[in-house]
């Protein structure tokens, strides 16, 4: 898929078929995460993968709204470390929304969906892991072959318009 189909195809995928994402593929999805640029090269990120479906029952239950991780056929976990500092800790996110965001283009560009989910039971989310506590389970990336349908360019997305978006010169 070229680069644009993959942007336009990416969607959130929550109901997952039973199809196995393969090693090679969930590595691939790894490696963008890995690659992805990072402010002053840091690289403050870690990347915890689950294939284990019980595993992934337990880190569904961290958070209010990840229940579809239970559902998906892996799961990515992005670590950071914990700081008191507040402009790293606005980097280190920023740097981790580069990473999630190519590791969906390169799910979605091998006809993988993903489906992102936010961590609010830090010490149940460790525990389940084995994240040690000086680091911040921070999101999770539910990962497989939608269920309903193949991901392909949405003709037209459901987002503000174009022209009440980009603003050119000045607001």
């Amino acid at each position: 898929m070229e680069t644009w189909d993959a942007l336009r195809s990416r969607r959130n995928v929550r109901e997952y078929s039973s199809t196995v994402v393969s090693g090679a593929d969930l590595d691939r999805i790894a490696e963008a995460g890995r690659r992805a640029p990072s402010a002053s090269n840091r690289q403050h990120r870690d990347f915890v993968l689950v294939t284990d479906p019980d595993r992934l029952a337990e880190l569904s239950t961290v958070w209010q709204s990840a229940g579809h991780i239970a559902r998906a056929q892996a799961a990515f976990a992005l670590v950071l470390p914990e700081t008191a500092d507040e402009g790293t800790r606005v980097l280190d996110y920023f740097d981790l929304g580069q990473a999630a965001l190519a590791m969906m283009l390169v799910a979605a560009d091998l006809g993988i969906g993903t489906g992102h989910a936010s961590v609010g039971d830090q010490e149940r989310a460790r525990g389940i892991l084995g994240v040690p506590g000086p680091y911040r389970v921070a999101l999770l990336l539910g990962v497989g072959y939608p269920a309903d349908r193949p991901l392909r360019p949405v003709a037209k997305p459901d987002r503000r318009p174009f022209d009440e978006v980009v603003h050119r010169d000045r607001w």
